[in-house]
């Protein structure tokens, strides 16, 4: 009854994800629309287009989460074993993290192996991807956010870690739920969807991988992907 009901509940959030892409993209349209009309729109109404526009954005990331999360969890084969070079992918995530960061944030890049990956080239980079935009919004200016490829014992790992305000130690838990925020308040003003966590699980269980989280207060933030060994190849010589 448990898995029958938790299954009810998966395929409801996926059938409801699906049928709002329809009506937001409509929305989103006529907004666009109006806007791009500006110098006859009149005044008053320009703020409340800009709102909605904002919010029907905000929307449809949910939407597009919250439809990856539902692909994640009904596909029960493993991910595929193509082959992955994380080098290239690390180097490319923090390029596009600098686009994101402030002038004062660091973003730097660590390589201590020479190991590939044997995975889903999308789902690795979407899931890296989340950790690094999280670490973004969570560390101050003056701050430094790395991202590393390292060996472990386990086998390979990468590792986003920031110097950011850290999570509380009863938060660590609970934070790959859907939804689940530290402080929901400031985390919408910051765009999140509260769901970043909860695909970044999936996709490493997908790997048979883990997401291993480690914090203090005013110390900042460790989020490593663990891989097994049977996920690693060497790298090209």
């Amino acid at each position: 009854e448990r898995v029958r009901t938790e299954q009810i509940r998966k395929d409801f959030v996926g059938n409801v994800s699906h049928e709002l892409r329809t009506p937001l993209t409509v929305i989103s349209g006529f907004v666009e629309n109006m806007q791009a009309d500006n110098d006859s729109l009149p005044v008053q109404w320009r703020k409340p287009l800009d709102l909605i526009s904002e919010q029907a954005g905000r929307m449809r990331h949910i939407v597009e989460d919250l439809l990856l999360l539902a692909r994640l969890e009904s596909a029960s084969v493993e991910a595929p074993r193509d082959p992955v070079d994380p080098v290239d992918m690390l180097e490319s995530i923090a390029r596009d993290g600098r686009s994101l960061a402030t002038e004062q944030q660091q973003i730097e890049v660590s390589i201590e192996t020479d190991a590939w990956l044997l995975g889903d080239g999308g789902l690795l980079r979407s899931a890296v991807t989340n950790l690094m935009v999280n670490a973004i919004h969570h560390t101050p200016d003056g701050g430094r956010i790395l991202l590393a490829l390292q060996e472990t014992p386990e086998g390979p790992r990468i590792r986003v870690q920031d110097t950011g305000e850290g999570i509380a130690a009863e938060h660590i838990p609970r934070l790959t739920e859907r939804f689940y925020r530290v402080d929901a308040g400031r985390s919408r003003e910051r765009g999140g969807t509260g769901l970043g966590l909860a695909i970044v699980k999936h996709a490493l269980q997908k790997h048979g991988a883990k997401l291993e989280i480690e914090s203090r207060i005013g110390e900042g933030s460790s989020f490593s992907c663990v891989f097994p060994r049977e996920r690693r190849i060497p790298g090209p010589q």
